[in-house]
């Protein structure tokens, strides 16, 4: 029997996936959560085998999810499953542990193949997001840029961005400007929006 932690924000969705992963004889949900918070402390509680973690939920999102799990419980197998097929977002989640990465509107029978492979010691990766990753590549951003334009996502200030980060604000300038160059954007917003649509941020 592979045992099964889902991680989802929206219920309806964790529900349909339980449903579908239900059906099958060889594979048991044994918990689900809803943010990323939650994540491992329910796996240390049910040990499931595999881990099916959505990218984007309340608390740490699902990749610093993973990345906590893998750490703490690296037998457990984990696969990205997310609405948002980004490259950038396949390649940080390689980084962070994921033996798999689908995306939600495959078909029911991929992601229960999936689980299968995955727990079988296999990785599974969405194979039109592998070659979009490849295409693409990875991420221009350094870890400064990454953690300045994240801060700026919300639309805070350059001193406000400065103070949290601990920074002087003309170093905060010098990191926008970088970061809006390497995503051939005009403004900081343009630079978050561009980040995000690649799986950057």
């Amino acid at each position: 029997m592979i045992r099964v932690l889902l991680a989802d924000d929206q219920a309806m969705v964790r529900g349909a996936l339980a449903t579908v992963l239900g059906l099958e004889t060889d594979i048991e949900v044994v918990a689900q959560v809803g943010s990323g918070d939650e994540v491992l402390q329910r796996a240390k509680e049910t040990a499931p085998d595999v881990a099916l973690i959505d990218v984007q939920m309340p608390g740490k999102d699902g990749l610093e999810a993973a990345a906590e799990l893998h750490g703490a419980l690296p037998l457990c197998r984990i696969i990205i499953c997310t609405t948002f097929g980004r490259p950038g977002y396949l390649s940080r989640a390689m980084a962070a542990g994921a033996a798999g990465f689908v995306v939600k509107d495959a078909p029911p029978e991929q992601l229960v193949d999936a689980v299968r492979r995955v727990h079988g010691g296999l990785r599974v990766v969405d194979p039109a997001l592998a070659a979009e990753s490849l295409a693409t590549g990875a991420s221009p951003l350094t870890g400064r840029e990454h953690d300045v334009l994240l801060a700026a996502k919300d639309g805070s200030t350059v001193a406000d961005i400065a103070r949290a980060l601990h920074l002087s604000e003309g170093t905060v300038r010098n990191h926008l400007s970088a970061a809006m160059g390497k995503t051939g954007a005009r403004t900081r917003a343009e630079a978050v929006r561009l980040a995000e649509e690649h799986g950057w941020l």
